[in-house]
């Protein structure tokens, strides 16, 4: 008796570890995929809300989680808009106003433009790897893809999402599902990601659908228009004084 108890938690043991390192090789391969050196990204934000739709376009700039600089183009009530992130730090650029606001505290949890997006959502934009463990619970099918679903658990302090599920292609290793949640394991968003693309050899979702589960409407769609991995940006980009030109 208890001869076999000890091989039930040796085997229990060494299952546990051979699915945390599967879980942790899994979402190596996601962080090749999603992360880069830098980006130049051109795309729209469509946010339905229960009664009406509107489409906004954008063109960013980042580098790694550190930089970022986006310039709304439309619609015209939007147009000239721009954020920067430096680090931990945000700055919005009204042209109607002509003045920079530095958003901070509190306010980064508030929706980006009446999305389901958070400024927290968009400035986050580490590996997984560096701020979640892992755990591989099965294997499931999504439109038609096989997926390895994992559990996500955060391993830093101050994270928007103390735990996520996330259903990762098993061919292409891109996310094709993800819900976030508080500590309290309340559901807090779902994302979809679908029209997965080639793009400079690495697997890219271009289609992404967010939803806010605790706020109405039929979700934001973001659309990736075009997207350029590891070009040459100049410095000059991630700094206040580009705010207003």
């Amino acid at each position: 008796m208890l001869k076999q108890l000890i091989l039930s938690i040796t085997v229990s043991l060494i299952f546990s570890s051979i699915s945390a390192q599967n879980a942790l090789e899994i979402m190596e391969k996601v962080d090749k995929n999603m992360s880069s050196k830098n980006r130049i990204v051109e795309s729209s934000m469509t946010i339905h809300t229960k009664r009406s739709s509107r489409t906004i376009t954008s063109k960013s700039h980042s580098v790694g989680n550190q930089k970022a600089f986006t310039e709304y183009l439309s619609p015209a009530r939007e147009q000239g808009t721009k954020m920067l992130k430096l680090e931990d730090k945000l700055w919005i650029y009204s042209p109607s106003t002509d003045r920079t606001m530095q958003i901070s505290g509190h306010m980064l949890r508030q929706s980006v433009m009446g999305s389901d997006l958070s400024y927290e959502d968009m400035m986050d934009d580490r590996k997984l790897t560096d701020i979640y463990t892992a755990k591989f619970i099965k294997n499931e099918t999504i439109d038609q893809r096989n997926t390895h679903l994992l559990e996500l658990t955060a391993k830093v302090q101050g994270l928007a999402y103390y735990s996520r599920k996330i259903w990762i292609d098993t061919e292409r290793f891109v996310p094709l599902k993800e819900e976030l949640y508080a500590k309290s394991g309340q559901l807090l968003k779902r994302t979809s990601f679908s029209e997965v693309k080639k793009i400079q050899n690495r697997w890219f979702p271009t289609k992404m659908l967010y939803k806010d589960m605790l706020k109405q409407g039929e979700g934001t769609e973001f659309n990736i228009i075009d997207m350029k991995f590891d070009q040459n940006i100049p410095e000059y980009i991630f700094t206040k004084a580009a705010l207003k030109q």
